[in-house]
């Protein structure tokens, strides 16, 4: 091969390993014969590995073999692209776009040249998107709904204070008490639907303090060997945010944690920082996430998309109100709230964007 064909091959192969797309070449017995950067990325495979690479180990969607896409390829001669595909290997799962198809050239036709394309950050931003939206618009309806039954409520209120006065029969009395009392009582659920009021009054203060805060009240509020497994990062700087709001959301949260776990069972608290993550629409350089984690029987399938709507709840003695709130104030502070849940695992993810100085 001439100096020239040398560097041909050595430019194309530099282009390649330059691509952000993870390609593989592998032979007619599907051992791989070639992977570039991105694809020893994507797989946590080296080059030298690579011969000992076996797709046969990748989940499609839990259920098909990846090496069965390549067979299905290589049976059909027809090259395929699948779309927003779930590929599981080394216990992690991803989501890419992959295409596969026959390579083509002289003398390269028993070779396949797979094409993968991670999409794991663009669905992650489409569903906080999606989840934000949700948010804003829950909050609304809640907000509109609360004006609209506030407003009347006030009228039956003085309505009843005026029969109280009137009424001859002091017998009577027992019912217009009843009518306020309850008035009062619709009044302060609309409130607290309405959420916090107030600006925030951002400071300087320590996540972990926050957190330590919140354990402290569920302690006195439960029981003082309530356990919680604590897995700080000391790394996370100081947070600019309003103490006071964020330990009402925090108290909010970990209260439904303890009462899933009837107030015995496991809660993990885990703070970790993460760079370089997106919002929304917006970019921050940094953000504090705050995991927490409970072992409780988990959340219902047919409510879990809902949980953050007021009203919402799944248990019968709770007003569906809690989560609510806590979603508004971390909406306040520009940050998230996020849900997973399995029998026996519930995680809720906060994430709040740290002002750097």
């Amino acid at each position: 091969m001439s100096t020239k064909e040398n560097l041909h091959d050595a430019a194309k192969l530099s282009i390649l390993d330059n691509l952000t797309t993870a390609i593989l070449i592998t032979d007619t017995e599907q051992n791989v014969q070639y992977m570039n950067s991105a694809a020893e990325d994507f797989f946590g495979v080296s080059t030298k590995q690579a011969a000992q690479f076996n797709l046969d180990t990748i989940l499609i969607n839990t259920t098909r073999r990846f090496s069965d896409l390549i067979a299905q390829t290589q049976e059909s001669e027809n090259g395929y692209t699948y779309r927003e595909i779930e590929m599981l290997f080394n216990g992690k799962n991803h989501h890419a776009d992959c295409s596969i198809k026959l390579l083509s050239e002289k003398n390269a036709r028993d070779q396949v040249l797979i094409e993968i394309t991670t999409v794991d950050r663009i669905l992650r931003i489409t569903k906080e998107e999606n989840l934000i939206s949700q948010h804003i618009t829950a909050r609304e309806i809640a907000r509109g709904l609360a004006h609209e039954i506030n407003n009347p409520l006030g009228g039956i209120r003085g309505a009843a204070q005026l029969l109280e006065k009137e009424a001859s029969d002091h017998s009577l009395t027992d019912f217009t008490q009843i009518i306020i009392s309850e008035s009062d009582r619709l009044q302060n659920l609309m409130k607290r639907m309405l959420g916090p009021n107030t600006r925030l009054d951002k400071q300087e203060t320590n996540i972990h303090e926050i957190l330590q805060r919140v354990v402290k009240l569920l302690k006195a509020e439960f029981s003082e060997s309530l356990h919680f497994t604590l897995d700080y990062d000391p790394s996370i700087p100081e947070l600019t945010a309003d103490a006071e709001q964020l330990i009402q959301a925090l108290l909010n949260i970990v209260r439904n944690a303890v009462q899933a776990t009837d107030a015995n069972g496991k809660i993990i608290l885990r703070t970790r920082p993460v760079c370089s993550y997106t919002i929304g629409n917006t970019f921050n350089k940094l953000v504090v996430k705050v995991d927490i984690i409970d072992s409780g029987p988990g959340i219902p399938d047919d409510i879990i998309e809902r949980i953050f709507y007021p009203m919402v709840t799944g248990r019968s003695e709770g007003t569906g109100l809690g989560l609510s709130i806590a979603q508004s104030i971390i909406s306040q502070h520009k940050g998230l709230i996020e849900c997973e849940s399995k029998p026996g695992q519930t995680q809720f993810t906060i994430l709040l964007p740290m002002e750097i100085h």
